[in-house]
C-alpha cells in the first residue's frame, strides 16, 4: 500500500512522545520526573468541572453546529472585545477541538503548493509540520538568545519572497518563555501590511505571564492588521483544561468561513460538553489563573536559577508560558556511559535512561543547544528533579 507522500514529511510530535515515554516508565514502577508536558498540574476549576456536569445532567450530548455554540462564541467575542479591544461578529468565530486544531483548519484553508510561511526560531513543534502537511514551504526565521528571541524588522524583510503567504506569531512562546513587547509587534505588522502578508497570532499563552510583562495581541494594533490577522487561543494553559480540547480562532470572515467548511467536513463540531465547560471557563475571572501563574512564578525562578548553578548550562529568565529553555552548549561533547553525547537529542536520552529526568530536546524546536524543560509541575519536583540532573551533568566527563 502505496502512502500519500505528506505522510513521510512530518513526524510524531517529541513532545508528546516523550511524555509518553515517561508515563509508560512511570506505569512500570519506575520514578520518572516528568519536564516535558506542556499542561498545568492544577485542577480544572470546580465551576468549570460543574457546568459540564450539568450539560450532561441536562442532556446537552447531541451534536452542535459544527463551529461551535452560539453561546460559547458569544463568550470568545465578549472575552475579545473586553481584554483586547477586538470586535467580531459570530462568523468571525470557529471553535475547534483545541489550538492545535485551530492552527490545522487554517492551515488548511490558507495554504496550498508553492507557498512559504515564516517561523521564527525557536518555534513550537508543530507549526513547521503543519505548513508541511499543506503542501507549503517553511521558512525559518532565525532570533537570537542574548536579544530575547526578538525579530529584527530587517531580518524578517529578507525572508520574504513573491511566495510568502504568512508570518505565525508566538507571543508568549513556547519553547523559549520569550514575550514580544508593542514595538516588536507594530514593527511585524507594518511589514505585514506592506508586503500582504498574513499574521497568524498564537495567543494560547497569553495569561501566563511574569515580571510585570502585559500582553498584546497584535490585532489591536489597528483595524488594517486586525484584517489580515488571525487570532488562535483557547482555554487549555490559562483554565488547566488541556485534556477538555477547546481552541479557537478569530479573524476575517471570509477566511474564517472556509475554516468552518473545512471542520464541517472533518470533525465537526468539538465535544458539546466541554463547549459548556469553556463557557463557564471564560467567565470565571481571574482569580483561578492569577493563583496558578504567582506558583509558576515560584517555580520558574528556582527552576532557571538552579539550572544556572550547573556549569556547562545557561538559562535565560522566561517572561512568558512556562517552559524554561537552558542551552547546554556546554555539556555537548562531553563522555556519558553510552559515549560521547553529541546532541540535545542525546542529552535527553541519557537523562531519561540515566538520571529518569524526562525532558524535550531543542532540535524539533529548531535548536541544536536547548532543551525545553516544563516547569507546570509540583515544587518538590522540580527541586528533586534539578538535584537529577546536577548529579547526571556532574557524571559527564
Amino acid at each position: 500500500m502505496k502512502l500519500a507522500a505528506r505522510a513521510g514529511r512530518i513526524a510524531p510530535s517529541p513532545t508528546l512522545a516523550m511524555a509518553a515515554t515517561a508515563k509508560a516508565m512511570a506505569a512500570q514502577g519506575i520514578d520518572v520526573i516528568d519536564f516535558s508536558s506542556g499542561e498545568p498540574d492544577f485542577d480544572t476549576p470546580e465551576p468549570v468541572k460543574a457546568a459540564a456536569e450539568a450539560a450532561i445532567r441536562s442532556g446537552f450530548t447531541k451534536y452542535t453546529p459544527s463551529s461551535g455554540t452560539d453561546e460559547l462564541r458569544a463568550a470568545i467575542a465578549e472575552k475579545l472585545l473586553v481584554e483586547q479591544g477586538l470586535r467580531y461578529e459570530k462568523a468571525q468565530i470557529l471553535v475547534s477541538c483545541g489550538a492545535k486544531h485551530s492552527l490545522y483548519n487554517l492551515a488548511e484553508a490558507l495554504l496550498e503548493a508553492g507557498d512559504e510561511v515564516i517561523i521564527p526560531v525557536p518555534y513550537w513543534v508543530s507549526y513547521s509540520d503543519q505548513v508541511l502537511l499543506n503542501d507549503a514551504t517553511p521558512v525559518l526565521l532565525s532570533t537570537r538568545e542574548e536579544e530575547g528571541y526578538t525579530i529584527h524588522a530587517d531580518e524578517l524583510e529578507r525572508c520574504i519572497t513573491p511566495r510568502t503567504k504568512a508570518i505565525i506569531v508566538n507571543s508568549p512562546c513556547n519553547p523559549t518563555g520569550a514575550t514580544y513587547d508593542r514595538a516588536t509587534l507594530e514593527r511585524i505588522a507594518a511589514i505585514a501590511i506592506r508586503r500582504d502578508i498574513v499574521i497568524v497570532s498564537d495567543e494560547i499563552y497569553e495569561k501566563v505571564l511574569y515580571d510585570g510583562v502585559r500582553h498584546v495581541s497584535i490585532a489591536s494594533l489597528g483595524p488594517d492588521v486586525a484584517a489580515r490577522t488571525v487570532v488562535i487561543n483557547g482555554v487549555s494553559k490559562a483554565y488547566a483544561m488541556t485534556g477538555w480540547r477547546i481552541g479557537f480562532a478569530a479573524g476575517p470572515k471570509h477566511l474564517l468561513t472556509a475554516m468552518a467548511n473545512i471542520q464541517s467536513q472533518s470533525t465537526s463540531n468539538p465535544c458539546s460538553i466541554s463547549q459548556k465547560a469553556a463557557v463557564a471557563a471564560l467567565r470565571l475571572g481571574g482569580s483561578f489563573t492569577e493563583k496558578m501563574v504567582a506558583e509558576f512564578d515560584q517555580r520558574r525562578r528556582v527552576m532557571v536559577e538552579r539550572l544556572n548553578a550547573m556549569p556547562g548550562v545557561r538559562c535565560s529568565m522566561p517572561t512568558g508560558a512556562f517552559y524554561a529553555f537552558p542551552n547546554v552548549q556546554g555539556v555537548l561533547g562531553r563522555q556519558g556511559p553510552g559515549g560521547t553525547v553529541k546532541t540535545p537529542t542525546d542529552l535527553a536520552n541519557y537523562l531519561l535512561h540515566d538520571a529518569r529526568v524526562a525532558v524535550v530536546p531543542g532540535e524539533p524546536f529548531g535548536s541544536s543547544h536547548h532543551l525545553r524543560m516544563s516547569y507546570a509541575t509540583g515544587m518538590d519536583i522540580i527541586r528533586r528533579g534539578m538535584d537529577r540532573l546536577e548529579a547526571a551533568f556532574a557524571k559527564l566527563t
